[in-house]
């Protein structure tokens, strides 16, 4: 198995933006969605893009993202790609892929089998999906809740783009995440903050490190997935 791309979102401060960067990830997100509390202004963001930029790619998190503010977001922040994460119809995705011409990761929340029967249409336009547990009705945030969901649901999937795999993942459950689902991406957010919105560097570091060491422990395992990786932007 490959090494997983690893993303850590929500990253909302240049110290911890650098200990992403220092330890390699591949991804680092940036929340824009008010209610969150990992919510990044455009002048903040702009300041992590340009401390990220060229050394991981830069991803835009939105939540139903009108035309006005998607076409700001890309002419202040101008990210690598963009992570809808609220009800985005597939119609949907595929025109904001086309408006900003720039790569487009659909979450999609699971909870039970019946939640798959969507992957197909977003799996058409989407460059990745991202499986994210699916919150509960009381929640506030569509995602970054820090609750896992059945991972053997993702068993036997046959997608035709990359995944990435989210929603309560932490330095105690990642390895048996992976070796589950044989992710190709791994995605985390409050599994390394020491509070809501708080990321916390050490926990970056282990996170990291687990990844990485969960994927060399599995390199002689027989692979049940095929591995992907997202395209790249050209530099």
């Amino acid at each position: 198995m490959l090494s997983p791309l690893i993303k850590i979102c929500g990253l909302s401060t240049a110290p911890t933006m650098e200990v992403a960067l220092e330890v390699g990830v591949d991804l680092v997100g940036l929340v824009f969605f008010a209610r969150s509390p990992r919510h990044v202004t455009h002048d903040e963001a702009r300041q992590l893009a340009q401390q990220a930029r060229g050394r991981a790619e830069i991803v835009a998190l939105t939540v139903d993202v009108e035309d006005a503010a998607l076409d700001a977001l890309m002419k202040q922040v101008a990210p690598d790609r963009l992570q809808l994460h609220g009800r985005e119809t597939p119609e949907r995705v595929a025109a904001i892929k086309a408006r900003t011409v720039r790569p487009v990761i659909k979450a999609i929340g699971l909870s039970t089998r019946s939640d798959l029967a969507q992957i197909q249409a977003y799996g058409d336009v989407a460059d990745m999906i991202l499986f994210d547990a699916k919150p509960p009705p009381q929640a506030n945030l569509p995602g970054g809740n820090g609750v896992p969901f059945d991972w053997s649901l993702l068993s036997g999937l046959d997608l035709k783009v990359p995944f990435m795999l989210s929603g309560g993942l932490s330095l105690g459950n990642v390895e048996t995440a992976l070796r589950l689902t044989r992710a190709p991406g791994v995605d985390v957010s409050s599994g390394v903050e020491s509070s809501p919105g708080r990321k916390d560097p050490d926990k970056i570091r282990a996170f990291v490190l687990a990844v990485r060491r969960a994927a060399t422990s599995m390199a002689a395992s027989p692979v049940t997935r095929a591995d992907a990786t997202l395209p790249r932007e050209p530099r």
